[in-house]
């Protein structure tokens, strides 16, 4: 595409959407323990998803964004379409699949803010390789892709390339196709978890080097509430996570991404890029719920600049 074109979206995202029961318990259940039967303190019905998160946060960032993904047709499909229309989120390019949608039973420890997570995905919410449109993946400044449905987010990562569109990612797990989406992606963003079992190496830094290998792009992985860690070239960039106290850490890695997003895009440095993303990140932990817990841009860039 030809250079000072406009693109009609800041970012397109390839992924999962979830609608959430949440309950929200005094302590983190353990079985054959005084924490194993609890009263609820709290429930709420939510939505969110990794996909569907990161999307939202966008747009409350002031992002023009587009959804590629799967929603049922039962009344949490329903649920989820229209908190997502109403968010501004472009969706003519949603496929609807007759059945449920996928939900979500999540635990908060009220204590600390940490969350369990049980979900279910019918089979028929699965995302096809050949329903990502071309040309809508070239339209984007950006394309985002989680690891839900692998194929559909390797088509849609390998369209970007050839668009020339940097694309970001959800790695949450390690499959058989991992490092075959890692190399389409040209800025892989790695849960904690998962890069050592990706690279074999135990020491975040060490494997951010191996990886570096084969990849020549901005490596990234979350560290939770220690913050975030970046390989750019051969430099290693760590910036510390903010201090707050934690009510849901629900979609927090989700808004990182988004607030990761934001910040490229606006031409931030790689250590600025970090920063804003850890702030948003931290701060959504400071809320209840995925999509709820998304912070206002003024708030992220105050924290930024404390």
């Amino acid at each position: 595409m030809s250079v000072g074109i406009p693109k009609a979206y800041d970012v397109v995202g390839v992924g999962a959407n979830s609608v959430d029961f949440v309950y929200r318990l005094p302590a983190s259940p353990v079985a054959d323990s005084p924490t194993a039967k609890m009263r609820i303190t709290s429930h709420s019905v939510s939505c969110g998803g990794q996909m569907a998160t990161t999307l939202s946060a966008c747009a409350v960032f002031g992002l023009r964004a587009a959804y590629i993904g799967a929603i049922g047709t039962d009344d949490n499909g329903r649920r989820i379409r229209q908190e997502l229309t109403g968010r501004g989120i472009d969706l003519s390019h949603v496929v609807t699949r007759e059945g449920p949608n996928q939900f979500a039973v999540i635990t908060v420890d009220e204590r600390t803010g940490e969350r369990m997570v049980l979900w279910d995905r019918d089979e028929r919410l699965l995302l096809h390789p050949d329903e990502m449109p071309a040309d809508l993946i070239a339209s984007a400044r950006l394309v985002h892709v989680d690891d839900v449905d692998e194929p559909a987010a390797l088509r849609a990562a390998t369209l970007a390339r050839a668009a020339g569109v940097p694309t970001t990612s959800d790695f949450d797990r390690v499959t058989d196709r991992t490092p075959e989406l890692v190399a389409a992606v040209s800025m892989p963003i790695f849960a904690e978890h998962v890069l050592p079992a990706v690279t074999g190496e135990s020491d975040y830094e060490r494997a951010l080097v191996k990886l570096r290998r084969t990849h020549a792009g901005m490596l990234c992985i979350t560290l939770g509430p220690r913050g975030s860690m970046m390989l750019v070239g051969d430099e290693l960039i760590v910036e510390p996570g903010f201090a707050v106290s934690a009510v849901d850490t629900t979609g927090a890695g989700d808004v990182f991404r988004a607030g990761f997003i934001t910040a490229f895009l606006s031409g931030a440095t790689p250590r600025q890029i970090l920063r804003f993303a850890n702030a948003a990140a931290a701060l959504s932990c400071t809320r209840t719920g995925a999509l709820g817990g998304i912070p206002p841009l003024t708030e992220i860039e105050r924290l930024v600049m404390s």
